[in-house]
This record gives C-alpha cells, structure tokens and sequence, in this order.
C-alpha cells in the first residue's frame, strides 16, 4: 500500500502548493474508518482508495478530488457519516463522496432496475460536478486491475459493465488512454481465449518482421530532421482488444489487419503540426479515406490532433497522430484537463474545454426525452459513436456521429428545418435521405411547405436530436387515432384479467409507469411503444396467470444439454407442439427453429452443428411471441373487434404495428404471446371467420426472446 507521504509526494511533483495537511489528514481519516476490512485478495481495504487516488495523481488533479478518492468508499462502507466528512473536510469534498456513492449504488448493469433510468441519474451526477466521475473511472479501473481475486461470475458481470458502460464514457470524456486499458482488463475476462491469440500472433509478426516500431520510429526522425522540423515521435502496438474489434468489424484474419501499429508525433506548434503532416505523407504513400483533420475541425471534448494512415515498410499500414504538447494534455486527459495542476496553479490549456459546457451538450438533446429508453437509445448512440464533419452550403460546419443521414442533419441545423425535410443535395447531388454522410461533404437540405416527418424516417435515422424530434411529432399527428386505439387494447387487456379499464385504473397505470396523464398512456399504448400487459401490470400485478404448474421456460426445450441456453429463431418463431430442431451457436447457447424453416438451408453442410430438439409435452405458459398478418376493412370499430377476439382467445396483444394505410384496408402485423400452436391455430381460424377480415396469416418475424435451459 502506497504510504501517505508518497502520496503527498505524487501530489507535489505537478502541486507544490497542495494542501498537505489535509492530504494526509484524508488519508489517515480513511485508513481508520476502513480498519478491520480488507478486499478479496486478503489485502486490507484502505488500500484500494490510496490506489484510487494515486491513478488520479497521474492526472494532476486538485486536492478535493485527490481526497475524494481517498473517502470515496468511507460514507457507504464505514460508520462515517455526511455530516462527519463535510465537517472535518469542507461541503466540496463531502459532496463529492457523496455523488461518488450514489453512482456505486445505481448498479447501472442490474437487472433489477430500469438501466435507463440509472443512466439518466448518472449524467445528472455528472452535470453537477464531473469529477464525480473522474473518481469513479479511476474506481472502476483498479478494480479491474485487481479483478482476479473476485469470483467468477462477479469479473464477468463487472467486466461487461465496464465494457458496456465506463469504458466507452472514458472515450467520450476524451480519455482514450483509460478507455483501452479498461477494455483490453475486460477483454482479458471475457474472452481470454482472443486475447491470447492475438498476442501469440503478436510474437510471431515480431519474430518474422523483428522490431517494426523501433525500425519506423528511426525513419519518421530521419524525415523530420531532413525537413527541420523538431519533434518527438513515439510508437506502440495497438491494445488487443483493439485489434480484436477491428478483426471483428472487418471480418479480416489478423495477418491481414493493417494498422496495428500507432506513432505519435508531437511537435512545438500547429504550424509544425501541418508541415509535419508534409513531410510523412512526402515519404510514405497516403492511404485514401484515412485521413482526419481534428485540428481545425476539434471534438467535442476538446480533443485536437491529425489522424492519417500510410503504408509504411512492406506495404503495412500505420497510423499517425500528430500534435502538439498541449493538445497531448487533453487528449490524455479529456475533460479532466480542466482541472489539471502544474507547478501549483491551474493550468491554463486553451484547448481544454469547459466541463459545464461539455455536459450541457451532451445532455441538452437528452432533457426533452419523455421516454426513458428513447433516453437510453439516445445516450447510446452519442456515447458510441465516431463522428464526421459537415458542411452547410454556408460553410458552417456541423458535427453528426458516423453512419448519420441527410436527414440527421436537417434536425442538426433545426427541429423545423428537419420536420419540413422533403430531400437533400450533397456535394450538389441529390441524394436519397437514408445516404451515410462522409467527412467534408457539404450538404443542402431541401424543404417544403406541408411536409411533415413520416414513420420510415425512424429507419433512416440515427442521432438521437432527430429521433427524439420525428417520434414527438408522429405523436402529435396520430395522438388523437393511437388514444382511440390505447382505449380499444386496454378494454381488451383488462377484460382478459376480469376487469374493466375504467378512467381511475388507467390514471392509476399511467402514475406507475411515470407517464403525465391517462392519454399520455393510451397514446403509447396505441402507438405500440407500451404492451397491454405492462398497463394491466402496472395495476394488476398478482392478476398474472399462475404458472405454477405449467412448464417453466428454462426446461420447455427437451435435449439441451446441461446449463445450455437456448433462443427462438426470429425467421421461423417456433411454437411449443411444432416440431423443431437446434443449431448450435458459438457464444449463443443453440437456435430453436421449427423444422420446416427455410433458413435450415444454410446449415445443410453442418451436420455437427444439428442438436435433435422437442418441446416437452405439458402446458406452456402464454409466453411464446409469434406474429400474425392481418389486412381488415377500414371502418369505425373494425381494429377494436380484432383486438377483443384476441383476448377472447387468451391471447396478450404484445405489440401491433401497421404496415400499410389505404382509404378502405389496412395491413398490420400483431404479435401475441401464446401457448402453443394450437392456440395460434385457433385465432388464426376466428379471423378468418371475421367478415372484416381480408386476409390473415402467421408472419415468420423479426420478434425473439432469450431463454435459459435451467
């Protein structure tokens, strides 16, 4: 365990003016309320937060944060109280113990808890002051330092939290440095197999090729010295898992990765940054559609560098960042360089940005969310993606995530102009709106009067600005026919329980499930983004059927081995009394199809791969989504008749959506949960006989569950 007057010391080295005092008065005051525990290796516990702090010594932060770390766990795990900590070291630290303590407590990979909901607790944490975060990253990543002492199942669920969630926020915050290490500890438990493949391979390509970095790193000097350009140039291998992804996303083999090696040029100025960028691409050949200018065109979190990739010795590809000193302080530390010390005061980076700003646009987008897992999509896709830079024919610029559309930046620019999108030109060519936009395009958006946005653009889109702005709007077109048809599935879902959807059980519903009011509910629940059986839940939840002595699903499946887990197809959506058999899934435990699939084609050559499957013979809980297309008339009551002989067949509406709207008839897809295939058989012949009726038949959808053999 590092000692205190070497903590002080790793203070002192960027901070000769800390506070030492209270440094070590912090440090002596979390020793004694954590006397007696100890970790899971046997150390004692006191140790993990003086190593919490030291990692954020490495980012030469302020005193408040450094004993934050340090009392970290005191008010969760130890007799201290709130009280105690703000009296004996000031409102800022006891604060910020505090919001550090509420963020280990939201369990953000529960399954107990709404994860949209703890993330949205989790970034107004951050809004109130982000080094909150900083110590909880600086948390997180010792505990996967030291993860092998916990027990298996506990590294495997920490390791996925961690690759779900912290380690893709230490890459938006701008700490790429931590954003690796704690990818490549969780790749270590998740997939230790890949790991050790990879640096196997590593060895080998040292072996054959000897020291490729050391070789490369001598001619990027010799270039730079011939062009006067002083500079330091620095090389690595890329992590593993880092590798692994890219072997992943582009289906190659590694002998056929590119790039895997990275150098870094810093230099003394920007102008030595762009002539740098002269002189590598003056000795080795450019690879096209590898370069990125984040120099002139920064990230959000500050973050400024040139990206380019060239082909180096033998044809390899390696990529390039060049920077300079200042913009290197931000790029290791992100947003924390707001807070970064040097010889006692703050230091004064201009490229650092602003925290409250950062997370003012961050969750700006996020605060009109009405619908917490739209929220949740919504962080997502921001907190994953890359991003391009485009431009209005002005010559503004505007930033979109990768894989963002015309219409994506229609919403970028305004709500309105987004709404009122009816094409777009890019680069003077007009284009469908589902185009991905590329970096440097500039793009014209074309509107028109009377346009309003349509239900395909939710397929088009990605940013969630736009879709958050396209649902609100489809919402208030259709809110008027989804409340009517919320009235007619809710009559039906509760007449299916033996009881009726009466204004105070509904009001009741929509307080439970956090929505405003009683049409608020029905909306949604017309629109399909609310089941009939989360809104009679919500009211009745010991009305559910007693499954008691139907066949639990975990052992539904018969001739699965032991502990294996099996899914249903989502081509064929097999039934309990439909024949099936099972293809095994590396990783997916085994897919159940019915055996007249068409995709059992693809399989043919695999005879290894075929697992002799039958559902057992019991009855089965209602449970089994399978999906049915119907096109009836389109007359007053038509839809609510449908949905009434659906419950008149016990059969939960679990969601609805059309999919063709004409004067006279509609086409629908309705997906119920059912028994077996004799209660779908047997629906399937009521419609039939409907006069309203068109048309009816099973739809092989896109609609699975996961299921555990127990």
């Amino acid at each position: 365990m590092i000692a205190a007057d070497d903590l002080i010391a790793l203070v002192r080295n960027y901070n000769p003016k800390s506070n030492v005092e209270r440094i070590a008065d912090a440090y002596a005051f979390g020793r004694e309320m954590h006397e007696g525990q100890y970790r899971h290796s046997g150390e004692p516990y006191f140790s993990h937060p003086v190593e919490v702090a030291a990692i954020l010594t490495e980012q030469r932060l302020d005193d408040a944060t450094i004993i934050t770390a340090l009392l970290h766990d005191t008010i969760e795990d130890t007799k201290a109280s709130y009280g105690e900590v703000a009296n004996r070291f000031g409102d800022e630290v006891a604060m910020l113990v505090d919001g550090v303590t509420k963020l280990t407590n939201l369990q953000l990979s529960s399954r107990e808890t709404k994860q949209a909901e703890n993330f949205r607790k989790l970034f107004m944490a951050m809004s109130k002051d982000l080094r909150v975060i900083l110590v909880k990253l600086a948390d997180r990543l010792h505990n996967m330092r030291t993860i092998r002492a916990m027990k298996t199942e506990k590294q495997i669920q920490k390791s996925r939290e961690t690759m779900d969630i912290f380690a893709p926020l230490a890459g938006r915050m701008g700490m790429q440095w931590m954003r690796e290490e704690l990818e490549d500890l969780a790749f270590h438990v998740l997939n230790p197999e890949g790991r050790a493949s990879i640096m196997r391979r590593f060895i080998v390509l040292q072996r054959e090729s000897g020291d490729v970095i050391h070789r490369i790193t001598g001619d990027m000097r010799h270039e730079l010295e011939k062009a006067r350009i002083e500079a330091e140039v620095f090389g690595r291998a890329k992590k593993p898992y880092s590798i692994w992804r890219k072997m992943q996303q582009k289906d190659q083999g590694f002998s056929r990765l590119s790039d895997i090696y990275g150098f870094r040029i810093i230099c003394h100025s920007e102008e030595d940054c762009y002539r740098t960028l002269g002189a590598i691409h003056q000795r080795w050949r450019a690879v096209p559609g590898r370069f990125k200018d984040y120099i002139s065109q920064p990230k959000t979190n500050g973050y400024r560098s040139i990206h380019t990739t060239v082909s180096g010795r033998d044809g390899k590809r390696v990529e390039v960042q060049i920077r300079t000193q200042a913009m290197h302080d931000v790029a290791e530390t992100g947003v924390a360089a707001h807070w970064s010390y040097r010889d006692g005061v703050r230091v004064e980076n201009p490229f650092a940005v602003d925290p409250a700003k950062w997370i003012a646009n961050l969750t700006e987008q996020f605060d009109a969310e009405e619908d917490h897992d739209e929220f949740m999509e919504a962080v997502k896709l921001e907190m994953y993606s890359d991003q391009v830079f485009c431009f209005t024919p002005k010559g503004d610029v505007v930033k979109l995530p990768r894989g963002a559309t015309p219409l994506d930046f229609a919403y970028a620019i305004h709500t309105r102009i987004g709404g009122a999108c009816v094409g777009a030109k890019v680069d003077g060519i007009r284009v469908p709106l589902w185009t991905r936009l590329k970096n440097g395009q500039s793009v014209d958006v074309i509107t028109a009067e009377g346009q309003t946005p349509q239900v395909t653009w939710l397929e088009i889109a990605v940013t969630g600005k736009a879709r958050t702005a396209i649902r609100r709007a489809l919402r208030e077109v259709d809110r008027e026919r989804f409340i009517k048809l919320g009235q007619e599935l809710a009559r039906s879902a509760f007449e299916h329980v033996g009881r009726k959807a009466t204004d105070k059980a509904l009001d009741t519903a929509a307080k439970h499930l956090r929505l405003n009011d009683r049409d608020t509910l029905l909306a949604r629940l017309g629109s399909a983004e609310l089941t009939a059986h989360d809104v009679v839940q919500a009211v009745y939840p010991d009305l559910a059927p007693d499954d008691g002595d139907k066949i639990p699903i975990g052992r539904a499946v018969i001739g699965l081995s032991p502990g294996q887990s099996f899914e249903r197809a989502p081509c064929c959506q097999p039934l309990p009394g439909e024949r099936i058999v099972g293809i095994t899934q590396r990783g997916k435990g085994v897919i159940v199809h019915a055996i007249d699939c068409d995709e059992l084609g693809h399989f043919e050559d695999q005879p290894d791969r075929w697992v002799d499957l039958h559902w057992h013979s019991g009855t089965h809980p209602a449970v089994y989504s399978a999906t049915i297309d119907l096109t009836i008339g389109n007359d007053a009551g038509v839809l609510g008749r449908i949905c009434t002989l659906f419950g008149e067949k016990k059969a939960n509406i679990a969601d609805l959506e059309f999919l063709d709207r004409k004067p006279d008839f509609y086409r629908l897809l309705i997906t119920a949960e059912l028994r077996d295939v004799e209660q779908l058989h047997s629906l399937v012949l009521m419609l039939e006989a409907e006069a309203d009726v068109a048309a009816v038949e099973r739809h092989r959808g896109k609609h699975h569950m996961r299921l555990a053999a127990q």
